[in-house]
């Protein structure tokens, strides 16, 4: 929407006026008038597959380290969540925690946790873009938090962009289906599910990540 455009709407609305509301306190938005809709599939999808999990495994309760706010808000509808950032946040709904925790070196005991995940955030870790250290292997280090803290019987979901392994600086890293698997031995692989925009692909052929420049890779973990 041009400036014009928008003066002249708010002359036309201002005209109209019904009485209800005494005051017209402008914001322009002009970016907004277009033909599709603003969000970003890959944390839509995303997000979709974690509430999807949570639905069918019922855990008593669900860690969420640095994911979206958003998710954890909207999730605690289906299972209590405990809600960590490097950066903490407050919030008051019912069945929500939050706390703030450094994925780096986590303060909870071993094997402690039955339910964890951890979705779009391992990418950052090191980057300094949240303020958090510099460190080349800041990654390796909380995903073997991750591991450790995750109790036996339990699971955890990893969320990476993958496809062509890449540090993209300071925004994130890009891995390959392999460098995760790796990244996480010792767990088992449950489901592994791609989303290629615009294919969400339950339990997708790890050959198709390969192909793309950048995918999310959601992966179910169980450990024994």
């Amino acid at each position: 929407m041009k400036q014009d455009t928008y003066n002249q709407q708010l002359a036309q609305f201002s005209a109209k006026q019904d009485g209800r509301f005494p005051v017209i306190q402008q914001l322009p938005c002009l970016n907004d008038d277009i033909s599709g809709h603003d969000y970003c599939p890959i944390y839509a999808h995303h997000c979709g597959w974690q509430a999807r999990v949570l639905a069918q495994t019922k855990p008593a309760k669900h860690t969420d380290f640095g994911g979206l706010v958003y998710f954890a808000a909207i999730a605690s509808a289906i299972v209590p969540i405990d809600y960590y950032d490097y950066r903490p946040i407050e919030m008051s709904l019912p069945d929500v925690t939050t706390g703030a925790a450094d994925l780096t070196k986590l303060q909870f005991q071993d094997e402690s946790l039955e339910s964890v995940g951890c979705c779009h955030v391992l990418e950052h870790v090191g980057l300094g873009r949240y303020g958090d250290t510099l460190d080349v292997q800041g990654d390796l280090k909380a995903a073997r938090e991750l591991k450790r803290v995750v109790a036996r019987g339990g699971q955890l979901l990893i969320v990476l962009p993958v496809g062509q392994p890449r540090v993209v600086f300071n925004a994130h890293r890009i891995y390959s289906y392999e460098q995760v698997l790796e990244m996480f031995s010792g767990l088992t692989l449950k489901e592994f599910t791609l989303f290629d925009p615009p294919k969400y692909i339950v339990n997708a052929n790890p050959e198709r990540a390969k192909g793309i420049a950048e995918g999310a890779g959601c992966f179910w973990f169980s450990k024994k």
